[in-house]
């Protein structure tokens, strides 16, 4: 994964938990998760910037979601990843909010209708969680799977989306 010594950061928190918000040169580049394992997005080293025009952004947007009030993030991305992750990563975003896909539909997608495990991994890896919605990624028989902030926020957030919660 390719690294850069210029990652900005900035704390936030959200009904999921505290999230940290990551920007590189060109835009926002991970939202991790409270607990998040170091080695899923490996972007290092960090330097706090609570004044980062994207993460200032990222953080105004994040909030009208979380209240009900946005279901289209409009915000620079720059995704670190294989090709093949960037696509995946990619097609998540084209989900619709409140809608859900299964991994098979996305490696349709992408092209790569056998890839299904490999669209499994590169979701588990996603590093720009809730706006790239890898939470909107199910498995085929309809049930709730992985997920890197745990399948409560993930459960939370699909609630959210369908109204349950607002």
């Amino acid at each position: 994964m390719k690294t850069t010594k210029n990652w900005f950061t900035k704390t936030m928190p959200s009904p999921v938990g505290v999230l940290t918000l990551v920007a590189g040169e060109t835009g926002l580049a991970a939202v991790l998760w409270e607990n998040d394992d170091p080695k899923r997005v490996p972007l290092h080293p960090r330097a706090e910037s609570p004044d980062h025009t994207v993460l200032r952004e990222t953080e105004r947007q994040l909030a009208a979601y979380f209240a009900g009030r946005l279901r289209t993030f409009d915000l620079p991305l720059e995704f670190h990843g294989t090709e093949f992750q960037k696509r995946v990563w990619a097609a998540l975003t084209r989900i619709p909010f409140g809608e859900t896909r299964t991994y098979a539909q996305i490696a349709v997608e992408v092209g790569s209708p056998a890839a299904v495990r490999a669209v499994g991994a590169a979701n588990g890896r996603n590093p720009i969680s809730i706006i790239a919605p890898c939470h909107r990624v199910i498995g085929s028989n309809g049930k709730l799977t992985g997920f890197a902030g745990g399948l409560e926020a993930k459960t939370y957030l699909l609630g959210l989306e369908d109204g349950r919660l607002l």
